[in-house]
């Protein structure tokens, strides 16, 4: 190299035989290049960026909107496995329907795919979140084929029908109220709501007329509850109640156990009738509502834990069926120790029995079930409709000894 080319370089002047401009002329002179000004660095002259660096992208509204749907469904449903019997403001949320457990991740997952930046792991999230509605719900046993019942039981068995009445023959015709209970040709009735109900429950002496209807069964009233049994009636466990007006029925037993003859041995069959969550009558914007819930609750639970303390006490073969004004039992509600609950065959994929009448509402809840020791078995269980005496449908099964 020569002094003058040294001296050029020394100018300043680029040294073109060590840094060649590339194909189609200087470095920035292309025809396709963009302005100078445009390949400044974010950051401004000076700030050095790292070209390897991924660039991270802002996600969009429907991913935003998906992950967000998502989050708070899994909080929502962490929140009622933990709160569902354990705290009182939650028995309003417990009358949630269990299909929804069902159908709202099912939604999330449809519209996952606009979530494509998380895709990968959120699909299988919501996907669990769908199996565990169904178990939570009872309805992975619908889904799977219901549970499997035979329809000639060995001896000795026992038919039973258990039915939440709707007020005992209130706005009924008495006549075809007890032709249909009569056609039913149950061993053993389970009859709830053996009241009135004029702004508060009043009694009914409608004894006669049942064992005029029912001649050679046995019939054992307490409370609101009622059992019409053929078998031999062996002994029966009624809760005194102090106090008077209608302390019968608000602090009266509602799971009436009642021990008829069972082949050679004795059968345990409770009655069930828990109160109801809500009341429709009174406005959630007054504190009215929320005492009545409060109050429902304690009493729930008072229930359920002499229930438990029963059953685990009891030595005979058990069946407990009613009306337990919960969608929740044998998933978030125990009703007690060694029962196993059944599931009716057939029917709908929900096995709904509530409401047939009086709300204005779908056939989504579940609130009658059927629950026995391991040492009986179950046949012919089903949900059968009513002539419009009751909003229940009524559960009717055949019991037997394993």
């Amino acid at each position: 190299m020569n002094d003058d080319r040294a001296g050029a370089l020394t100018a300043g002047e680029p040294d073109t035989l060590a840094d060649p401009a590339p194909p189609g002329g200087p470095t920035g002179a292309g025809p396709d290049s963009a302005p100078a000004d445009s390949a400044t660095p974010a950051g401004g002259p000076g700030q050095a960026v790292d070209a390897a660096s991924p660039v991270r992208r802002r996600w969009c509204l429907g991913t935003r909107l998906v992950v967000a749907g998502t989050a708070l469904w899994t909080l929502f449903l962490a929140a009622h496995v933990l709160l569902t019997g354990r705290w009182w403001p939650w028995l309003i949320v417990e009358s949630t329907p269990p299909v929804a457990l069902v159908v709202v991740p099912l939604l999330l997952l449809a519209v996952s795919p606009l979530a494509r930046p998380v895709r990968r792991w959120l699909s299988p999230l919501l996907a669990a979140l769908v199996v565990a509605g169904l178990s939570l719900g009872g309805l992975h046993v619908r889904v799977l084929g219901g549970e499997p019942t035979g329809t000639t039981p060995p001896a000795p068995s026992v038919k039973v029908m258990a039915w939440n009445t709707d007020i005992w023959t209130m706005d009924d015709d008495p006549d075809a109220f007890f032709a249909y209970l009569r056609e039913q040709r149950a061993d053993v009735y389970l009859l709830q709501e053996y009241l009135r109900w004029e702004d508060d429950a009043v009694r009914v002496d409608d004894l006669a007329r049942i064992r005029a209807a029912f001649p050679g069964h046995e019939v054992v009233v307490e409370g609101e509850l009622v059992t019409i049994s053929r078998l031999p009636v062996v002994a029966t466990h009624p809760r005194p109640v102090p106090g008077e007006g209608t302390d019968w029925y608000w602090r009266g037993n509602k799971a009436q156990r009642v021990d008829v003859r069972f082949g050679d041995g004795v059968l345990s069959i409770y009655n069930v009738h828990l109160f109801v969550p809500l009341r429709r009558e009174l406005s959630p914007l007054g504190r009215e509502f929320y005492d009545f819930v409060r109050d429902q609750y304690h009493l729930r639970q008072a229930e359920l834990a002499t229930l438990r303390a029963d059953v685990a006490a009891n030595p005979n073969p058990v069946v407990v069926a009613g009306d337990f004004n919960t969608p929740w039992v044998g998933s978030l509600v125990d009703v007690g120790p060694g029962l196993r609950r059944h599931d009716p065959a057939g029917g709908s994929v929900l096995a709904s029995s509530w409401p047939t009448a009086s709300y204005n509402l779908p056939r989504l809840w579940r609130l009658d079930w059927l629950l026995t020791t391991d040492d009986l078995d179950v046949a012919g269980y089903r949900f059968a409709p009513n002539p419009g005496f009751s909003d229940h449908l009524a559960q009717h099964f055949v019991v037997s000894q394993s």
